[in-house]
């Protein structure tokens, strides 16, 4: 079994910045991808940031030059550093991971159970 466990998430002020943090643990061979996620309220859940395992990102336009998408392969674990926040960014915010598992020949799919993150104006 593998699992997500996001954190950091919370209540900011326009303008502000958070730092959400997403570990995977279980029984892993290799992660792949991973990226962040987030769905608003009436909307459909939209890819935020990804970041394959050599290291290269992809972000999408609303959040490019104030988000940032990082990853510790050692941890298992990834980041996103959310600056300059606004209140369209609020959401609930979810980790996704390529993973292949211990005993498997293939990679699947898993993801966290999601952190609120809010943004006040």
């Amino acid at each position: 079994q593998v699992q997500l466990v996001e954190s950091g998430g919370g209540l900011v002020q326009v303008g502000g910045s958070l730092r959400l943090s997403c570990a995977a643990s279980g029984s892993i061979f290799s992660i792949n991808a991973m990226g962040w996620y987030r769905q608003a309220p009436g909307k459909q859940r939209e890819l935020v940031a990804s970041i394959i395992s050599g290291g290269s990102t992809s972000y999408a336009d609303s959040v490019k030059g104030r988000f940032a998408i990082s990853r510790d392969n050692s941890k298992n674990t990834m980041y996103l550093q959310m600056n300059s926040l606004k209140p369209e960014d609020t959401a609930v915010y979810y980790c996704n991971a390529r993973v292949r598992p211990g005993i498997s020949l293939r990679d699947y799919d898993y993801w966290g159970q999601g952190t609120q993150v809010t943004v006040s104006s």
